[in-house]
């Protein structure tokens, strides 16, 4: 840039000598050749340069050598020659015996009208300390990490402890006599393993975001492993769009489809009666959709005294927890049971695929 003044030109490049000198800014004036012409005493203090030594020397020799950066030098050379400026450039700084200093650079080009029609080069550099926020970010970075390996461990451990626990259980149940207490092991050994297959596929995801497609194909996939005898009889699909998820909400929706999957896989097929059951999720907009249907027997009559059991009493708090309203159905066969929202949970477009199991 070229400096027009209202002073006399021989006054206004001693006029910005004086300004550097008395800034409170680390700031240099440097020559074309990038020989030091003024240093604020700011500048000084912060990297321990005496003023007496300074006017007049090279740059890169000031201090113990610690500013002879050829890439600092090199910026600095095109910007005394026009071609570049140095914005932003971020180095570090390494005196003898003392820490190392994180520095953000700016230098910019100033040219002096002279009197006789010349034009005097001058570079104005500024020098910015961010080694504390340098530092801070760094020690966030590795906090994160550290807080991202000790999930995964734990969640690995409460796979495996949860896996124990459901062996424990089966167990009890080939030992006791009486068959209702064998069927309340069972269903209890069925929920553990489902949460179990939760956390693995928690374990294997983002801790920030879930991919719900292989989220929920690789949850149902587990529970038709250990609850599905006959895959000839009663087959288990997923058809889930492309919606991503936070890890909290992908936790309700897996327990949620965990209850109903089981729920169906008790009472839509009795006997030896084959059918299906099918797991939809959909999202448009801000609006999502889950799904889990069957073409069993149905819902029973509303003559039949039928008590609400324990998977209805988790799915309905579940439900509570993710802001969405549950409605049961008649699939005409079987039964649809669905919840809905219509904040915004899921962040990309869908594009539906089954993804068998």
């Amino acid at each position: 840039m070229t400096i027009q003044t209202a002073v006399p030109p021989e006054l206004a490049l001693d006029f910005a000598l004086a300004v550097i000198l008395s800034s409170d800014a680390p700031l240099l004036m440097l020559d074309g050749s990038l020989a030091v012409l003024a240093a604020s005493s700011s500048f000084c203090r912060a990297f321990q340069i005496d003023p007496a030594n300074v006017n007049g020397r090279q740059m890169s020799e000031l201090g113990s050598g610690e500013w002879d950066v050829p890439q600092l030098d090199s910026l600095l050379k095109a910007t005394a020659s026009g071609f570049a400026e140095v914005s932003g450039y971020e180095m570090r700084l390494q005196g003898a015996d003392r820490p190392v200093r994180d520095l953000v650079v700016n230098a910019h080009k100033v040219d002096y009208p002279g009197a006789t029609g010349t034009t005097t080069v001058r570079i104005l550099l500024s020098v910015a300390d961010v080694t504390e926020a340098r530092n801070s970010e760094r020690q966030k970075d590795d906090l994160v990490r550290e807080k991202a390996i000790l999930l995964q461990e734990l969640q690995h451990r409460v796979a495996n402890s949860l896996q124990i626990i459901a062996s424990v259980l089966m167990q009890s149940a080939r030992k006791v006599q009486s068959e209702e207490s064998r069927g309340h092991l069972f269903d209890a050994h069925n929920r553990v393993m489902s949460v179990a297959a939760l956390q693995r596929q928690l374990a294997a995801s983002s801790l920030e975001d879930v991919v719900l497609r292989s989220y929920l194909a690789d949850l149902c996939r587990s529970i038709g492993a250990s609850m599905i005898h006959d895959r000839s009889l009663v087959s288990l699909d997923v058809k889930v769009d492309e919606s991503i998820v936070k890890a909290d909400v992908s936790i309700s929706l897996g327990l949620v489809v965990t209850e109903l999957v089981i729920n169906a896989l008790k009472h839509a097929f009795p006997g030896q009666r084959s059918g299906k059951i099918s797991v939809h999720y959909a999202s448009d907009g801000s609006e999502w959709t889950l799904s889990v249907i069957d073409d069993g027997v149905g819902m029973p009559a509303e003559s039949e005294n039928v008590r609400a059991g324990l998977g209805t009493s988790i799915v309905k708090a579940l439900a509570a927890q993710i802001d969405a309203t549950i409605s049961v159905t008649d699939a005409a066969p079987g039964t649809r049971v669905a919840l809905c929202h219509s904040a915004s949970v899921s962040i990309q477009k869908p594009a539906s695929e089954v993804a068998p199991v």
